[in-house]
């Protein structure tokens, strides 16, 4: 087996395989999270319960009401997706034109509600979620073993990632979003329901979420802390980015997770801080972001 610096190219490749993996969360999360800021200005902390709250509705869909994981990875983020649009209704929306500590404050509060309620229920070790059996065992890819449900986790996320920027970028829904951020009260004097159009966007960026959760849930543990070791990571990955910019959140979550994968092989022990010393780089050289546009 050929070396490249001293590690076996197998190492190499297995963790390359699992950065992509980690990357393809990355990037659905932080869609999301750049969806919501972009378009509400709001600093959404509870975008790491909301993945987690995908996870467990996944988890309970098919515990209660033996429903299989197709099912759930359809019915859970809409469910989720719901959820954050009430939420939206009846709390967020009374804080729009406030200095946005007041929504950080708030999304960090509706946190510390539900991990806490799932905790109570279900305890801190975590439930186990089945792989679908249609993708139990792996594939030989000649140069490597890849898991299929890996497989598929990479290609749903970046499918996912793919739709959701269309929409946003080159469909007329996705210009009247932009022309509501920017000019609301001219948008809604063309007849656009904006606060309809507000509300259905922050459950689309919890709904994003939320399916992570669910691809998620067979990978790891469903827990109530799961979200909370993400949410870090992904503001860091939407700040270097570019706050806001949807092509800039997919592509440094990608890029970032195969960042962090290499760096375990190489020097393991800088792995979990390597994404933010990337983060202060790009803030000295570029404040506004790989992606983002500099004000002004």
């Amino acid at each position: 087996m050929m070396d490249i610096l001293g590690i076996p190219l197998q190492a190499l490749l297995g963790q390359l395989m699992l950065g992509i993996v980690n990357g393809s969360f990355y990037a659905v999360l932080s869609l999301g999270l750049a969806i919501i800021f972009g378009v509400l200005k709001i600093v959404n902390f509870a975008h790491g319960a909301f993945f987690m709250l995908g996870a467990f509705t996944a988890f309970l869909l098919a515990q209660y009401m033996g429903l299989d994981y197709w099912v759930t990875l359809i019915v859970a983020p809409l469910l989720v997706a719901a959820f954050g649009m009430l939420f939206e209704f009846l709390f967020l929306r009374r804080l729009y034109g406030l200095d946005p500590i007041y929504g950080l404050l708030l999304t960090f509060s509706l946190v510390l509600v539900l991990e806490g309620g799932f905790r109570v229920a279900f305890g801190s070790s975590g439930q186990p979620f089945a792989t679908p059996e249609q993708l139990r065992g792996t594939i030989n890819l000649g140069f490597m073993i890849l898991p299929l449900y890996r497989g598929f986790v990479i290609v749903s996320a970046l499918l996912l990632c793919l739709v959701t920027w269309f929409i946003i970028e080159r469909t007329s829904l996705g210009a009247s979003l932009r022309a509501a951020t920017e000019r609301s009260e001219l948008t809604q004097a063309f007849g656009i329901n904006v606060p309809r159009l507000i509300t259905l966007t922050y459950g689309v960026g919890v709904g994003l979420a939320a399916f992570a959760g669910v691809l998620a849930a067979p990978i790891f543990h469903v827990n109530p802390s799961m979200g909370s070791s993400l949410v870090i990571i992904i503001f860091a990955v939407v700040v270097i980015g570019g706050l806001g910019s949807i092509m800039g959140a997919i592509v440094t979550g990608l890029g970032l997770g195969v960042v962090e994968g290499f760096t375990r092989v190489f020097y393991s022990e800088f792995s979990s801080t390597i994404v933010f010393l990337v983060m202060v780089l790009v803030l000295l050289l570029r404040p506004a972001g790989l992606f983002g546009r500099e004000e002004g």
